[in-house]
């Protein structure tokens, strides 16, 4: 979904200026641990899916939401992998938005559903092998803190499958 009423409220009130909004980021893997990532449609670059926090809506819900809306899956979130913020996560929109996210990382499960990009946001949605992901254009925080993120949950399913 492109941006919500309530942003776009915000917005004509403060123009183009930084602000600073909460997000949310699904990790999502498949059975042979790929991730999931997106191409988005700004800006040609790939990283997780994920997205502003409505007004009233809870990150474990906004993440859920995001995650349909951009890739069709239905998700459930199993664990918070992180909150993060700072320079890699500042985006300046192509419309001259500027927006400094502080996001929570939540893994989650996949529980059904068909993956399609939503074509809006999104131009492609697919599983990439850890080890490829660095042959794609990613986003700076994609690039910042997702090999991170990938490498810890390789590390942590392989301690409990001991």
């Amino acid at each position: 979904m492109p941006m919500s009423s309530y942003l776009r409220r915000v917005r004509e009130r403060v123009g183009h200026d930084l602000l600073v909004l909460p997000g949310v980021t699904g990790l999502v893997f498949d059975g042979a641990g790929d991730v999931l990532l997106v191409k988005h449609a700004a800006g040609g670059e790939w990283g997780a899916p994920g997205g502003a926090i409505e007004p009233d809506e809870s990150p474990y819900d906004a993440v859920v939401r995001e995650v349909r809306e951009e890739t069709g899956l239905d998700v459930e979130p199993i664990a918070l992998r992180g909150v993060f913020g700072g320079p890699e996560l500042r985006v300046n929109y192509p419309n001259g938005d500027e927006t400094a996210y502080v996001t929570a990382i939540f893994e989650c499960v996949i529980l059904g559903g068909a993956l399609a990009a939503d074509r809006v946001e999104v131009t492609e949605a697919r599983f990439v092998a850890p080890g490829a992901m660095g042959s794609l254009p990613r986003t700076r925080w994609a690039r910042a803190l997702l090999p991170e993120l990938v490498r810890e949950r390789a590390r942590t399913h392989l301690r409990a499958s001991k």
